[in-house]
């Protein structure tokens, strides 16, 4: 990349996931001049997704359904299900053409195919590189210097996860509802024949546990327990091999007020936060990623109002942060567990 064109970007995206990957897809459709920064090399270590059936729509929007059905990612209609009862199996649904089924997305594989689509529109990638600070003026975010020099542009997207780099920088405040919360996983490699066809959630009155085959052999595990104890290895798996030390991530409810304001937008779990229970994930993060490129294209290239769509984008992510943890609410009450 010239110097000149590092002056002149529309957006800059922090993070190459799936919300970052989203937002630059949607912007470099439009005809924006996108960089990511990202600061780990491909194909890197992030847990495995279990993908409802209602991400098709997205991924073919974004223009990579037909390289993640090519992947050959792990498929089931449902999952099974036992919150504080009997296990029962839970359809994602069916139409005339058989069963709906979802994926057992690899994740390595997954942000592979959605960076490596965002590259061949034209985004330009700083891989390894990290941001170091922010560049303002009269309160608005003007870019940024990276590992690789200075970067000047209209937006800045925030996808960096639960770093939210831009957050502490700008120094916005992360509300947090209900105690923290600690979220173990890991992974299993052998053979665990009753959780071949479908992933499973267990809940009781301690927590809940995810289990799910995740590639041929190897299986992965998450356990939440409610009053923050450190978990392990669920006894269904005990006798299979570790794949590597069991790893914490904190879930703590929590979302940055407000996700988005002069030059920049917050995506993905940069802006908000629910346990893993909550589900759809990297649906969440693709949805929220590829709105604010939508907005961005709007404001730069239709003249839309900065103030107006900031605010849309806000009120939509604070609305369905409040339904999502809501919902969680409701669910956690009937094991006993008040959130």
């Amino acid at each position: 990349m010239t110097n000149r064109s590092r002056e002149c970007l529309d957006v800059i995206v922090l993070g190459g996931g799936p919300a970052g990957a989203a937002a630059a897809i949607i912007s470099a459709r439009a005809g924006l001049r996108v960089v990511v920064v990202e600061r780990c090399r491909f194909p890197r270590s992030v847990p495995g997704e279990t993908l409802h059936p209602g991400v098709m729509p997205l991924l073919e929007h974004l223009g990579v359904a037909e390289k993640v059905l090519a992947a050959g990612f792990l498929r089931h209609a449902g999952h099974a299900l036992s919150w504080g009862g009997a296990e029962r199996f839970v359809a994602f649904g069916c139409d005339e053409d058989g069963p709906w089924l979802g994926f057992q997305a690899w994740r390595p594989t997954f942000d592979a195919i959605l960076l490596e689509h965002a590259r061949q529109l034209g985004v330009c990638l700083e891989q390894p590189s990290q941001p170091r600070r922010l560049l303002r003026a009269g309160g608005k975010i003007l870019g940024l210097v990276t590992d690789y020099g200075r970067l000047n542009a209209r937006f800045v997207v925030d996808a960096t996860g639960r770093r939210a780099w831009l957050a502490h920088q700008v120094g916005l405040t992360a509300y947090r509802v209900g105690p923290r919360l600690t979220a173990w996983y890991g992974y299993a490699m052998g053979s665990c024949p009753p959780r071949d066809d479908a992933p499973v959630l267990t809940a009781d009155e301690a927590g809940w546990t995810w289990v799910a085959r995740i590639r041929p052999k190897i299986y992965q595990w998450t356990r939440l327990n409610f009053d923050g104890r450190r978990a392990g290895v669920p006894v269904e798996l005990a006798g299979l091999q570790p794949c590597q030390p069991t790893r914490g991530a904190d879930v703590t409810w929590r979302m940055v007020s407000p996700p988005a304001g002069p030059g920049y937008f917050l995506v993905g779990d940069a802006a908000a936060v629910l346990d893993p229970a909550s589900s759809h994930g990297v649906l969440k993060a693709l949805m929220s990623g590829m709105y604010a490129g939508h907005l961005i294209a709007q404001i730069v290239l239709h003249g839309q109002p900065a103030t107006l769509a900031t605010k849309v984008y806000t009120n939509w992510l604070t609305d369905w942060f409040n339904h999502d943890a809501q919902r969680l609410i409701e669910s956690y009450s009937m094991l006993g567990h008040s959130a």
